[in-house]
């Protein structure tokens, strides 16, 4: 019984959706019913008028179908062309995303850039980053002034510890140059105009301070060269100074300036690292270059003399000046082997 309801059910929706097809059915049938009725019951002239009353009413049928046809098609036309043209507009819609998606992903990149760049507001943060940046690389390249630090602390710190591991080391080291006077007036002006006091080592900033200081670091670098082996160290003189220090290993770069509370760093990987690593690789290559593959031409000794400190400035073309007596030049060696941390750490 359920069954036939829903039959039934489901033929009177259709009838009801379909009324001008089905009664234009039922009339043809009964159309071709009267046409095979026989005379006696009805005559050929009442045939004729039914079954012409019968088609009219047939066409008027099929020509109001047609029309509901149409009136339904014309939405769904619409939609074709409006989904045409949304296709036709795809490609665009399409490049732009791609545009929209490559500004998000180069957004996101700078902010992660940004997010590991780190500013140090102390001492103990500096120093602590120096130590990190330390642990375990395998090069360190420096752009500054007169490399104080890189003698006193980096240099042999890092050295001692390739040592240890009995692995390779490359040092990149960028300078004042000690023979440009100019340079080194600049840089001891510099330096004096920041604080008349002196500094970490308990020295103030003169002239021939800051050409000692440069020769001092020319002169540690032979000296740790003809101890270990496996360094790779490299030197250049620069005729401009710079009021920043850069300080990079294979794990973080940190900039410093003359505040020794305040300073940069960020990690390697990141786009402010990477250009720095390319700064101080260009400005390297500018720079006048200390033959440091002359080293086994004047041996030194643990503890420098006077004359073998001369006679490697003269090998090297970096001839000491004139006005240099043996006790500057002591003073040279000293710093050279036993600089003092200017930041006390």
């Amino acid at each position: 019984m359920a069954g036939f309801k829903e039959a039934a059910g489901r033929s009177l929706s259709w009838a009801a959706k379909n009324v001008d097809g089905a009664i234009a059915l039922v009339l043809a049938v009964a159309v071709g019913v009267l046409g095979v009725l026989p005379d006696s019951v009805l005559n050929d002239k009442v045939k004729v008028q039914l079954v012409s009353s019968s088609t009219l009413v047939v066409l008027a049928l099929v020509a109001t179908a047609l029309l509901r046809d149409r009136v339904r098609q014309e939405p769904v036309e619409e939609a074709m062309n409006a989904t045409s043209a949304a296709l036709t507009g795809l490609p665009e819609r399409l490049r732009r995303l791609d545009e929209l998606e490559a500004l998000v992903g180069d957004t996101r990149r700078a902010l992660e850039d940004m997010s590991v760049v780190r500013v140090l507001g102390s001492q103990h943060e500096i120093a602590q980053a120096h130590a990190d940046a330390r642990r375990g690389t395998d090069r360190w390249t420096f752009k500054g002034g007169t490399g104080t630090y890189i003698r006193a602390v980096t240099l042999p710190e890092c050295v001692a510890a390739a040592r240890r591991e009995k692995r390779h080391l490359t040092i990149r080291l960028e300078i004042i140059d000690p023979a440009d006077e100019e340079v080194c007036e600049s840089y001891a002006h510099y330096r004096r105009s920041l604080s008349d006091r002196p500094d970490g080592t308990g020295e103030v900033w003169t002239t021939d301070r800051a050409r000692k200081e440069s020769f001092a670091t020319v002169l540690a670098a032979f000296w740790h060269r003809q101890r270990y082996g496996l360094l790779d160290i490299a030197v250049g003189l620069s005729s401009v100074m710079t009021t920043f220090r850069w300080d990079l290993s294979s794990h973080a770069v940190i900039m410093t300036v003359e505040d020794p509370n305040r300073a940069m760093t960020a990690l390697a990987g990141t786009f402010y690292y990477e250009s720095c690593d390319t700064e101080l690789r260009t400005s390297l290559e500018q720079a006048r270059r200390v033959p440091v593959d002359r080293y086994k031409t004047v041996p030194l000794s643990d503890e420098p003399t006077v004359e073998e400190v001369r006679r490697l400035f003269d090998r090297i073309d970096l001839p000491l000046p004139k006005s240099f007596t043996d006790r500057d030049v002591v003073q040279i060696a000293r710093k050279a082997l036993r600089a003092k941390d200017p930041y006390g750490s």
